[in-house]
């Protein structure tokens, strides 16, 4: 099996090939492309979720994209090569919470995604934390309108939310029928359970596994169990996909 990283940037940097990891497998695994929060990178994601890698490992191949905007960070703290899908203030900056800004950046974060699953795809599925999440949520909303070049099967969130830009809130005007798995911390202060919530309450039927931490990718107990049992369920759609697809093939 395999995992991939790919980077990009609105100062925009190229960003680094996705990167695949390989472990053995005697089945057809999942393939999804996982994208990361605010001030991260493919690579930092990679290595910060060993543990859902793990639990996922039977079940999905994981690609990690970077995003192609560099963060200027003025403190010098955080990743050295930090990254943005898009910024909503404009000295190049963003956060969660900030309402009614404006969406920099965001075209060419679109174009990446599609060269990215023309190059190494098809994806499954798409997985997302905090900014990431919120990436895949307005992706799965466009996909909704059928304003996407390519196709995905279900969407995995972790701290995600709606987008404030005022470029983006349109597309949330309409129920998403995508399968989707929602993970978020109930003491998260960086992205509440209430705005992970109001992303939620857009899907038809959604799976939702809330845990007592804050503003991380869990993945144990109860929530690698959703985690799995969820996979395993899409693992399931696919393969019946496939099977009909034979049938009518040699029908």
């Amino acid at each position: 099996m395999s995992e991939t990283n790919s980077n990009s940037n609105h100062s925009l940097t190229p960003p680094p090939p996705p990167q695949i990891s390989k472990e053995a497998t005697d089945r057809p695994k999942l393939k999804i492309l996982a994208f990361h929060g605010y001030r991260q990178n493919g690579t930092v994601f990679r290595a910060k979720i060993g543990s859902f890698r793990k639990a996922v490992a039977k079940y999905a191949q994981l690609v990690f994209v970077s995003a192609p905007h560099k963060v200027v960070i003025e403190d010098g703290g955080g990743d050295e090569d930090a990254r943005s899908w898009w910024f909503n203030a404009e000295d190049n900056t963003f956060s969660g919470k900030c309402l009614g800004g404006p969406a920099l950046g965001f075209e060419a974060t679109l174009d990446l995604i599609e060269r990215v699953v023309k190059e190494h795809g098809p994806f499954d599925g798409f997985m997302g934390f905090s900014q990431g999440a919120c990436l895949v949520g307005l992706l799965a909303a466009m996909q909704q309108k059928g304003y996407l070049p390519y196709t995905f099967k279900f969407a995995i969130f972790a701290s995600g939310f709606r987008s404030g830009s005022l470029v983006h809130k349109g597309f949330y005007d309409e129920e998403i029928t995508l399968p989707s798995l929602h993970v978020y911390g109930e003491s998260d202060s960086i992205i509440p359970k209430e705005m992970s919530e109001s992303l939620i309450n857009l899907f038809i039927k959604p799976v939702v596994a809330e845990h007592t931490g804050g503003h991380y990718v869990a993945c144990s107990g109860a929530i690698k169990d959703a985690y799995q049992d969820f996979l395993s369920d899409q693992c399931q759609e696919v393969l019946n996909e496939d099977n009909v697809e034979e049938t009518e093939e040699s029908s």
